[in-house]
């Protein structure tokens, strides 16, 4: 079930990447390691997908919309499972399963289409007879 529109994804994407960036100093988990750098490289990958991805928010159009989502979904994984993959769950986990699970859930539930593709040419000539 595809409700979610790709310009509504787009926006997201921004608002996510940054708030992954920040979220070590944010949420006050910044000890240095894989707990803090994670997030923010995860945050610059989904700032760069979100460049580079051919829908309303994007600006290079290089990425489709199907493999967009196809990597949102992967990240989500990644994202999810790193405390235990890089061993510090002890110190935090909460914000990057949550972040995780909704990059999976958008990935899952975003339209694969942008709006922009479905809308009919408007032909702005106006065709006067004399």
């Amino acid at each position: 079930m595809r409700i979610i529109p790709t310009k509504v994804h787009g926006m997201l994407d921004y608002i996510v990447g940054v708030l992954l960036i920040a979220a070590p100093w944010l949420f006050n988990f910044d000890r240095g390691g894989a707990e803090t750098w994670v997030p923010v490289v995860v945050g610059v990958l989904v700032l760069l997908q979100a460049i580079m991805t051919d829908y309303e928010a994007g600006v290079i159009h290089k990425i489709s919309m199907v493999n967009h989502l196809r990597m949102d979904f992967i990240i989500g994984i990644f994202l999810a499972a790193s405390p235990w993959i890089f061993n510090f769950s002890n110190i935090v986990w909460a914000p990057h399963v949550i972040v995780g699970i909704f990059s999976i859930l958008a990935s899952i539930m975003t339209k694969t289409v942008p709006d922009y593709v479905h809308r009919p040419h408007t032909d702005f000539r106006t065709h006067h007879t004399s």
